[in-house]
């Protein structure tokens, strides 16, 4: 046996064994949990030994009216130049985990669910005044917000009026939207439990980091969600509900709101993520936040800061406020005629494997 022959093998089962290894480490080969059949796998212990594998019927499904944003890193921060000179939001790499986000804000009719089950079932724990002061729209924002603006029929007609049953829910806090989605996660899980399901993760808001993840639809550094930097597309129409032209209002086809599912989605098929109405998201806002919270899931929550960001632009702003990357704030007890939210859920499973190691 020469000695080139034997190196030359020994090389090869070195890789092989190197490649297994690899595959194994990758996902491709099951190991001992990734499927084994032997007895006990469902109590957990046979003749003294620990023979528990995964527990079987467990499977996370997309939510009804959410779609699945994919985990990944990017750019966080500001997609063009700072006009504001805020320096509030400085650009750096940060890693998000997978999750599900509402395909469209939450509407009135799905928000009118909500305080009509408060108004049914709460009314001898929360109060009817509690109920209607706290978690009913404020439809009065629609005179409120502006000096000197007729606007009665939104007052009058917008939430409660079959023809604004899919448009966004507006005039509700960031507390209100916090307690919508507790209920929308007990409603949920409540459900599950009785058909002897397992308990599905919560519904919340989205971190800001999420939120700006998903606007941009998987173009890492896009000034817009449609990922173009431009408003309007080569037929002059506008991509969004904002303030074009100085203030016409009517140019974008609607003078005030839109539906929610109006205008096409970003490439993750999320709709409005830009115009329409601004969105809450469950971060306290700090101007140094860049530097204070963590590069994987930054999430600023404090409960002693009453400013939480908001994100995404209204029909009532310019195109600066449309920018992934433009961050402000509201305060959390203030409801605002321009401001509604959509809500999120952690994908567990999403949490195991990404696209770079595939099962």
């Amino acid at each position: 046996m020469s000695i080139k022959w034997f190196t030359g093998n020994a090389a090869r089962g070195v890789m092989v064994v190197a490649t297994i290894l690899l595959m194994q480490g990758c996902g491709f080969i099951k190991s001992k949990f990734g499927g084994g059949k032997g007895k006990g796998d469902d109590i957990g212990v046979t003749n003294g030994e620990i023979t528990a594998n995964g527990r079987k019927g467990w499977k996370q499904t997309t939510p009804y009216g959410m779609v699945l944003v994919p985990s990944g890193s990017f750019m966080m921060g500001q997609a063009d130049e700072d006009l504001a000179a805020s320096q509030a939001n400085m650009n750096r790499r940060v890693t998000i985990s997978s999750f599900y986000m509402d395909d469209t804000e939450i509407t009135n009719h799905e928000y009118r669910q909500f305080v009509n089950a408060l108004l049914t079932d709460s009314v001898s724990v929360l109060g009817e005044e509690e109920i209607m002061s706290k978690y009913y729209p404020d439809t009065t924002v629609w005179k409120n917000d502006f000096t000197y603006h007729n606007g009665d029929p939104m007052l009058e007609y917008y939430f409660s009026h079959p023809a604004f049953d899919t448009y966004p829910v507006v005039g509700v806090s960031w507390q209100a939207a916090q307690y919508f989605c507790n209920w929308r996660t007990n409603l949920y899980n409540d459900y599950r439990t009785k058909e002897g399901q397992f308990v599905s993760p919560r519904y919340r808001l989205p971190s800001e980091a999420e939120w700006e993840w998903a606007a941009r639809g998987g173009h890492s550094s896009a000034k817009y969600p449609w990922g173009g930097p431009y408003v309007a597309n080569g037929k002059g129409c506008y991509l969004a509900n904002f303030k074009p032209q100085r203030g016409n209002f009517d140019a974008d086809g609607y003078p005030y709101t839109a539906p929610a599912n109006a205008y096409n989605p970003n490439d993750y098929g999320l709709y409005n993520m830009a115009g329409n109405v601004a969105e809450w998201t469950r971060d306290a806002y700090a101007e140094n936040s860049t530097a204070i919270v963590w590069d994987m899931n930054p999430d600023n929550q404090n409960a002693d800061e009453p400013r939480k960001v908001v994100r995404g632009g209204s029909w009532k702003d310019i195109a600066y406020y449309l920018e992934t990357g433009t961050r402000y704030y509201e305060l959390e007890y203030n409801k605002r005629s321009y401001i509604g939210f959509r809500c999120v859920m952690d994908n567990l499973q999403g949490r195991t494997a990404s696209r770079g190691a595939r099962r």
